[in-house]
C-alpha cells in the first residue's frame, strides 16, 4: 500500500470555507444530522445522479468529513494491522492523501459483522484533521501540507469488539470516548499538542462484572444549561454529565442497556440519547445534580433502536431501529405519532435531514427519503447495486451528498 499520494498544489489553496461548505464531525454541525443544503437528489443508484466514485481500499466504517475542497476518511487493513487516513479531492473524486499512520502488531478481537478496525469519524477545523482509531491511534494532520503535527498511540483499552466512539472537539480540546471490555473513561487532550488535559474514569455501578456489557460506542456532545457547559456522554447502564474543562461529573441518569451507539442530541431544553441494547430513547432535563434518574427523565420510550442515531426536526423526533422500522415521537412528551418500515435491510447509519426531507439509510445500499411531519410521507426511494453493503452515516455538503460503501465513496448529486 503507498504510504502517501500527495498533492500539494491541491491542498495548499488555503481557502475559508463558509459554514454550508463543511461537515465537520460525525453527523454533521454540531453532530445533529442537519444539513443547510438545496437541491439534493431524492433518488439515485448506480447509473442515476452520481457525479463520481472513488474506489476506497481496506476496510473502514467511518464516515467522511468535509472542509472546504477536502472530504477526510480513515481505513485500515482487514487485519486492523495498518491504519490509515485518506483526502479526497471534492470535485474530482481524485484522492490526495493516503498516509499510513500507525502499525499494530496485534490487534484485538473484532466483531466483524458491526465493526471496522476504522469505525470512529474524524473531526476536521480549518487547518487540522484528527483522526482517531480508539486505542490503536489518534491523531493531527495539517490539512494544508498534508503532514502529522502529533500523533498517540499510548491510551490503553481493550476494545474487544472494536472502537466506534468519534472524536469532537470543543475549544482547545480534543474529546475522546475509550468505552471497552477492560476499562472505560473519557479523556481530553490539547488539540495543539496532544497532551492528555484531563481523563475521567466511569465511576457508576454497571450492574455487572462482564466487560462485554461494559462496552460503549457513543458520541458525546456538549451543550450550554444556564450559561455553563456540559459534556454529555452516554456509556453502559448511564448517561452522564461532564464539566469539559475538567472531566468533573455534574449528574447521570443510569438505565439498563449496553453498548450504546448513537450521538446524544439536544433542544428545546431536553437531552435525547438512547440505550443501545435496552432499545429504549430517554429525554431528559439537564438541569440537575448528582443521580437524577428519578427526579429528571421528561419521557422515555421503547423504539428497539441500537446503532443509528435519533433525529430531532421541530417538535418531532425521528428514529430507526437496526430492523429498519422508523417511529416518529413529539419530542416534549415522547408519544408516538407514526410507525413505518422504511426501505432495505439492517440499519446502522444515522438518519439526516436536508433540503426539505429525511434521508434513512440502510445497510444494503438501499436509502428512502421521507418528508418530515406528523404523517408518513415518502419522496424517493434508491438502491446501489447488489451486494453493496453501507453502514456509515454519509456527509451532506451543498447539493451533494457523499456516500460511503464499504468500497467506495460517492459523490451522488441530482444531474
Amino acid at each position: 500500500m503507498k504510504s502517501w499520494i500527495f498533492l500539494a498544489a491541491a491542498l495548499g489553496l488555503g481557502w475559508t470555507s463558509a459554514p454550508s461548505d463543511n461537515w465537520a464531525e460525525f453527523r454533521g454541525p454540531g453532530g445533529e444530522g442537519h444539513a443547510d443544503a438545496a437541491g439534493l437528489p431524492r433518488d439515485w443508484s448506480d447509473t442515476k445522479n452520481v457525479a463520481w466514485k472513488t474506489a476506497i481500499h481496506g476496510r473502514g466504517w467511518s464516515s467522511p468529513v468535509v472542509w472546504g475542497k477536502q472530504i477526510w476518511l480513515t481505513t485500515g487493513t482487514p487485519d486492523g494491522k495498518e491504519l490509515s487516513v485518506l483526502c479526497v479531492d471534492k470535485d474530482s473524486g481524485k484522492i490526495l492523501v493516503d498516509h499510513k499512520l500507525f502499525d499494530v502488531a496485534k490487534p484485538d478481537e473484532l466483531w466483524r459483522k458491526f465493526n471496522s478496525y476504522a469505525s470512529p469519524t474524524p473531526v476536521v477545523e480549518e487547518g487540522h484533521v484528527y483522526v482517531h482509531f480508539g486505542t490503536y491511534g489518534t491523531a493531527c494532520l495539517d490539512t494544508k501540507a498534508g503532514k502529522v503535527v502529533w500523533a498517540r498511540n499510548d491510551m490503553p483499552c481493550n476494545h474487544w469488539r472494536g472502537a466506534g466512539s468519534s472524536p469532537i472537539l470543543w475549544q482547545s480540546l480534543l474529546i475522546l470516548t475509550f468505552d471497552g471490555y477492560d476499562v472505560q473513561y473519557v479523556t481530553a487532550l490539547d488539540k495543539k499538542s496532544g497532551k492528555t488535559v484531563w481523563k475521567a474514569d466511569r465511576k457508576h455501578d454497571f450492574g455487572t462484572n462482564d466487560g462485554d456489557q461494559k462496552k460503549g460506542f457513543s458520541t458525546p456532545t456538549v451543550i450550554e444549561v444556564g450559561g455553563k457547559p456540559q459534556l454529555i456522554s452516554s456509556a453502559s447502564a448511564a448517561t452522564v454529565a461532564l464539566d469539559p474543562t475538567t472531566g468533573k461529573e455534574l449528574w447521570r441518569v443510569t438505565y439498563k442497556g449496553h453498548s450504546p451507539a448513537s450521538k446524544i442530541l439536544y433542544g428545546d431544553g431536553l437531552v435525547y440519547f438512547t440505550t443501545g441494547a435496552g432499545g429504549e430513547i430517554l429525554a431528559v432535563k439537564p438541569d440537575g445534580s448528582g443521580d437524577v434518574t428519578s427526579t429528571h427523565i421528561a419521557w422515555r420510550a421503547k423504539v428497539g433502536a441500537h446503532k443509528p442515531s435519533p433525529l430531532l426536526v421541530d417538535d418531532l423526533i425521528y428514529v430507526v431501529n437496526d430492523g429498519g422500522t422508523a417511529t416518529c415521537l413529539d419530542a416534549k412528551t415522547g408519544a408516538p405519532v407514526w410507525k413505518q418500515r422504511v426501505a432495505g435491510t439492517g440499519y446502522s447509519a444515522s438518519p439526516l435531514f436536508a433540503d426539505g426531507a429525511i434521508y434513512f439509510f440502510a445497510e444494503d445500499g438501499s436509502a428512502q427519503a421521507v418528508q418530515p411531519g406528523r404523517e408518513f410521507k415518502e419522496l424517493g426511494k434508491s438502491k446501489l447495486e447488489a451486494g453493496t453493503e453501507c453502514k456509515m452515516t454519509p456527509a451532506i455538503v451543498g447539493k451533494s451528498i457523499f456516500l460511503r460503501t464499504t468500497d467506495s465513496l460517492y459523490r451522488l448529486e441530482a444531474r
